[in-house]
């Protein structure tokens, strides 16, 4: 996979290995052609996410054996599509983002104040 950026333009960083995240399951927030909900926004998740994107009848604390999905927990890492976190800003649910491990292409639909607004890494 070629080099791909983050935010700031710099080689994106790993998001997370545990549980294994991104489009492609490589650790890291990278996007293609193939991933039409551009998961590439690295996020720490909360319950207070958890229970908004359930709500939003996207589950992502249940399990599922059957996708290799562990379902995540408060303080797991994970990719997470640029639509749905834009979505729970405006909801007032926005989890915090890891700025070097979300793509660049994030900044098509969410802007980079946004973001750092919500920022762990944020120096």
């Amino acid at each position: 996979m070629s080099v791909q950026r983050n935010v700031y333009g710099e080689p994106l960083q790993s998001c997370s290995d545990r549980p294994l995240t991104g489009f492609y399951r490589s650790g890291c927030c990278h996007t293609g052609p193939e991933d039409h909900g551009l998961h590439t926004v690295c996020i720490e998740v909360t319950a207070e996410f958890l229970a908004f994107s359930k709500a939003r009848g996207n589950d992502l604390s249940t399990p599922q054996p059957d996708f290799d999905f562990p379902g995540l927990k408060p303080g797991d890492r994970w990719c997470l599509c640029a639509a749905r976190w834009r979505e729970a800003l405006e909801a007032g649910s926005a989890p915090r983002v890891i700025l070097g491990a979300t793509h660049e292409a994030t900044l098509e639909i969410v802007a980079l104040k946004d973001l750092k607004r919500y920022a762990i890494d944020l120096a």
